[in-house]
């Protein structure tokens, strides 16, 4: 399972922490992301790092403003969201596949997590 953390109102231009960590799967390393959903619109990917954490890959639209980390050998993984804008506002989800190319390209998802809220003000 997946237990993700963080969210909440902010301003536009304000910072957020998301956080994700897989549980029950000691001896498997996961590649992890997060994907959102606005109101009225497809779940889309946001960003995702490798199972090693050796790479990342970013939509369009977040790049330069995200940056996605996770923890040395283990399953915790957390989003930085910075200079957060108002099409930003969503609920993100975590997620954990075999690898990034599947977070990327949305399949072979093996979990997600609980959606957490994310609304920006102007």
């Amino acid at each position: 399972q997946l237990q993700a953390s963080g969210g909440g109102l902010v301003q536009a231009w304000d910072s957020l922490r998301l956080s994700c960590a897989v549980s029950g799967s000691p001896n498997k390393m996961w590649a992890m992301g997060w994907f959102r959903q606005a109101p009225g619109k497809e779940r889309e990917f946001v960003a995702g790092i490798t199972w090693e954490g050796g790479s990342a890959r970013f939509a369009d639209s977040v790049k330069g403003r995200f940056t996605i980390s996770r923890e040395d050998n283990g399953n915790t993984a957390w989003m930085e969201m910075n200079r957060l804008k108002p099409e930003d506002t969503a609920v993100y989800y975590c997620a954990a596949a075999d690898q990034v190319a599947n977070l990327y390209g949305g399949y072979g998802i093996k979990y997600w997590g609980k959606g957490t809220q994310v609304t920006v003000s102007s």
